[in-house]
C-alpha cells in the first residue's frame, strides 16, 4: 500500500501579523493619515465653501422667522433679546448686502449672520449700535465693507420701523473716533476683519469699522429703552474666539481617534476596499462635526 504523497511546498493556513507588530503599526499609521487628510480637507471646505451653504440656509430660516415676528409684533425693542434671535434686517445696496441681524456676537452666533453687540442699543435707535459680521467664512456677509464710501445708504428694519442711515467714514485701529452724538442721532457701526485679500483676513487681527448715521438722512432715531448691559464677555468682542466649543471639540477629536483604531482593526479582517466604503461616511460625518466646532475657535470676524 502506497503512503500518501505530501507536497512539501503546499501553503499552510494563513498567518496574521502579531498585534503591535510592524503590520499593525503600518495599518494604524495609514488609517490615521487617511483620517487626518479627510479631516483637513473637510475643515478647509467647510470654512470656505460649505459654511456659506449653512449661512444661506440659516438666513432663509431667520428671514421667515423675522417676517412672522414683525407681523405679530414680536420683534424685540430692547434693551436685550434672546441670543440668536433675529432683531433687524440690514440692507446695504451699494455692496448687495441683505442680511438678518441676530442677537449676539460670539463666534457661534455669527455663523448665522451679522450679530448685534449686546452692550449697545438696537440698530436704528438713538445712540450707538454695533453690528459685527464675518469677512470670509459662513458667507462672508461683510466681505465688501471696505468698498463703501461716504454717503452710501444703509437701511435697517426693526421692531420700531424702517430707518435710513448714511456712511460717514471708514476707520481702523488708531484712526480718529467719530465725534459726539447729536440730539436724536442714531449711529450704527459695522465691524469686520480688515485686509486687502480674503487669504489675508484669515491671518490678521486688524478690524475695519464703518460708521453710519441718521444725520442728515432721517435725522431722528427711534427711542431706545434703558437697561442696556454695560459690557459683554470677551468672546463677543471683535476678533475673539468662542472657547465654549472646546469641550465638544475634544469629544469629537476623541471620536476621530476611535475611528482610526476601528479602521485599522477592520483592515485586518475585511478587504481593504470594503473598509473604506464602510468607514468613509462615518469619518466624513465626524470630520464635518469637528470642523463645525473648530470654526467656533477661529476669531469671530473671519
Amino acid at each position: 500500500m502506497n503512503a500518501p504523497v505530501v507536497d512539501p511546498v503546499a501553503p499552510g493556513p494563513p498567518r496574521t501579523a502579531p498585534v503591535g507588530g510592524p503590520g499593525s503599526r503600518l495599518e494604524v499609521g495609514s488609517s490615521a493619515a487617511f483620517t487626518l487628510a479627510l479631516l483637513s480637507l473637510t475643515l478647509l471646505l467647510h470654512l470656505l465653501v460649505l459654511s456659506g451653504v449653512s449661512h444661506a440656509r440659516d438666513q432663509a430660516v431667520l428671514y421667515d422667522a423675522f417676517r412672522a415676528d414683525v407681523a405679530g409684533g414680536f420683534v424685540p425693542v430692547g434693551p436685550t433679546a434672546p441670543v440668536g434671535a433675529p432683531v433687524a434686517l440690514l440692507t446695504i445696496p451699494a455692496i448687495d448686502v441683505a442680511e438678518v441681524v441676530v442677537e449676539g456676537t460670539a463666534s457661534g452666533d455669527l455663523r448665522a449672520g451679522p450679530g448685534h453687540r449686546r452692550d449697545t442699543v438696537l440698530p436704528g435707535q438713538v445712540g450707538v449700535s454695533v453690528v459685527q459680521g464675518r469677512a470670509v467664512t459662513f458667507g462672508g456677509p461683510f466681505a465688501r465693507l471696505d468698498e463703501l464710501a461716504v454717503g452710501d445708504t444703509v437701511e435697517v428694519v426693526g421692531a420700531q420701523g424702517r430707518q435710513r442711515l448714511a456712511v460717514t467714514g471708514l476707520r481702523r485701529a488708531g484712526d480718529p473716533l467719530p465725534g459726539p452724538l447729536a440730539d436724536g442721532e442714531a449711529r450704527l457701526t459695522l465691524v469686520t476683519a480688515a485686509t486687502d485679500t480674503a487669504l489675508g483676513r484669515l491671518s490678521t487681527g486688524e478690524v475695519l469699522y464703518v460708521d453710519t448715521s441718521t444725520v442728515p438722512v432721517d435725522g431722528e432715531g427711534f427711542a431706545a429703552p434703558g437697561g442696556v448691559p454695560s459690557a459683554v464677555p470677551a468672546g463677543e468682542k471683535p476678533q475673539h474666539v468662542d472657547t465654549a466649543a472646546l469641550p465638544l471639540l475634544a469629544l469629537q477629536l476623541g471620536g476621530v481617534c476611535v475611528a482610526v483604531v476601528a479602521i485599522a482593526l477592520l483592515r485586518r479582517r475585511v478587504a481593504g476596499a470594503l473598509v473604506w466604503v464602510v468607514s468613509a461616511p462615518v469619518v466624513l460625518a465626524l470630520s464635518w462635526a469637528t470642523a463645525d466646532s473648530a470654526a467656533r475657535l477661529l476669531p469671530n470676524l473671519l
